[in-house]
C-alpha cells in the first residue's frame, strides 16, 4: 500500500463544488466567487445561500432566506433550561451539547428527505447563534434578549449578545467576519462532518461532530490564544519583548502559519483592516498596533504569515465579544459551510472509508500462553 504524508497533507479526499483554495497564490473562493469580492460586496445571508445553492440568490430568494432565519431563531425551552444550568466557563462544550439537543425537539429530525434536510440546515444556522447569545446572557445573570426581526443575521447576534444595537460599522465588520469564516474546503471539522454524513447519519450528528473537531486547539481556538497573549502586555515595546522571549524559548506564537497557505491568508487581509478601523472607533487601537508589530517580527524572524485567527482576535475584542466565545462564533459562521458540505455529501454519497498504512508487527505472530509471556 502506498504511503501518505502525516495528517493526510496534500491528499485529495473527495470532490466538491463549494470551496476552492490555492495555497501558493493565496486564493480562497466560494463557488467561484473570490473571497475579496464577497467581503467587499456580499452579506452573510447571501453567502449562506451561495454555499447551499452554488449561486447568488435573487432578491426574492434572499428575502425568503432572511425570513426563514428569523422564523427559526427561537430555541426549544428545554435547551434554554439546559443553558441556564450549565457551568459558566465551558462555552464550546455547551454549544456542542446544545446543538445535539436540538435534534430531540425537531419533528423533522428523522426525516432524511432533501427538503427536510434543507429546513434543518436553516434551523441550525438560526439556532446556533441563539444558543451562544442566550448562554452568555444567562451565565452573566442578564435577561435573554429576544431577537429583532428587522435586524439581519450579524446585527441581530450582536444585539442579542450585548443588548445594544450595533452601529453600521460594527454590523458590517461582523458581517464580513462571518463571511470570511464561512467555509474552508476540507478542514478538520468539515471533513469530520462529511465522514459522519457519509454514514447517512442525521444532520445534527454531523455538525455536532464538526463542533467537537473545531474545539481542538489546533483548529478553532487559536484566536482565543492570540487575544489572551495580547492582553498580557500594554504596548508595542512590551509585546515585542514578550514575543522575542517566547521565540528564544522555542514557544509557538498563535495565529501564524497555515497548513495550506504558503503566502498571506487572504482572510487576514480584511481582518487586519477591520482590526484597525474598529480599534480606532472603540478605543482598542493599541491592540491593532501591537498586532502589526508582532506580525512584522514573526514575518522577519520566522517567515510566517498571519492567518485568519490573528487579527480576528483584536477585531472580536473591539466588538465587545467575550474571549471564550471566539471559537463558538467561528462555529456560528462555519455552520454555513458545514451544512453545505453535508447537503452535498448526502446528494452524491459514498461511504468514506480510507485505509491505513499498517506499521505494526507482520501477520503470523505465535500465540504465547500467559505463563510464557
Amino acid at each position: 500500500m502506498s504511503t501518505t504524508g502525516a495528517g493526510l497533507e496534500g491528499v485529495i479526499a473527495g470532490e466538491s463544488e463549494i470551496c476552492y483554495i490555492d495555497g501558493q497564490a493565496g486564493v480562497l473562493s466560494y463557488c467561484g466567487y473570490n473571497i475579496h469580492t464577497l467581503a467587499e460586496n456580499a452579506s452573510f445571508e447571501e453567502v449562506i445561500f451561495l454555499l447551499w445553492n452554488r449561486r447568488l440568490p435573487k432578491r426574492e430568494e434572499l428575502a425568503d432566506l432572511k425570513k426563514a432565519l428569523v422564523e427559526h431563531r427561537q430555541i426549544p425551552d428545554a435547551v434554554v433550561d439546559f443553558l441556564r444550568q450549565v457551568p459558566k466557563g465551558v462555552a464550546m462544550d455547551v454549544l456542542r451539547t446544545a446543538v445535539s439537543m436540538l435534534s430531540l425537539y425537531d419533528p423533522l429530525a428523522a426525516d432524511k428527505s432533501p427538503e427536510a434536510n434543507q429546513t434543518k440546515a436553516v434551523k441550525l444556522m438560526a439556532q446556533t447563534a441563539t444558543i451562544v447569545s442566550t448562554f452568555d446572557r444567562l451565565r452573566n445573570g442578564k435577561p435573554v434578549v429576544e431577537g429583532d426581526p428587522q435586524l439581519g443575521y450579524a446585527a441581530n447576534f450582536l444585539y442579542t449578545l450585548t443588548g445594544k444595537r450595533p452601529d453600521d460599522v460594527m454590523e458590517r465588520t461582523f458581517d464580513i467576519a462571518l463571511i470570511l469564516h464561512a467555509d474552508h474546503e476540507l478542514n478538520a471539522s468539515t471533513f469530520a462532518a462529511r465522514v459522519t454524513a457519509a454514514t447517512l447519519s442525521d444532520i445534527y450528528s454531523t455538525v455536532t461532530g464538526a463542533i467537537g473537531a473545531l474545539k481542538g486547539p489546533l483548529h478553532g481556538g487559536a484566536n482565543e490564544d492570540v487575544i489572551r497573549l495580547l492582553l498580557t502586555v500594554e504596548n508595542v515595546d512590551q509585546a515585542l519583548a514578550m514575543v522575542r522571549e517566547k521565540l528564544d524559548n522555542k514557544v509557538k506564537i498563535p495565529g501564524f502559519g497555515h497548513r495550506v497557505y504558503k503566502t498571506e491568508d487572504p482572510r487576514a487581509t480584511h481582518l487586519r483592516r477591520m482590526s484597525e478601523e474598529l480599534g480606532k472607533r472603540t478605543g482598542f487601537v493599541e491592540l491593532y498596533k501591537m498586532s502589526t508589530a508582532i506580525e512584522t517580527l514573526i514575518k522577519d524572524e520566522k517567515g510566517l504569515n498571519a492567518n485568519v485567527d490573528f487579527y480576528s482576535a483584536s477585531t472580536y475584542y473591539s466588538l465587545g465579544i467575550p474571549v471564550d466565545l471566539y471559537t463558538p462564533i467561528f462555529a456560528i459562521s462555519r455552520m454555513s459551510g458545514w451544512t453545505a458540505h453535508v447537503l452535498e455529501q448526502y446528494h452524491n454519497n459514498r461511504l468514506i472509508r480510507p485505509r491505513a498504512d499498517y506499521k505494526g508487527h507482520p501477520d503470523g505472530r505465535p500465540w504465547l500462553t500467559v505463563e510464557q509471556r
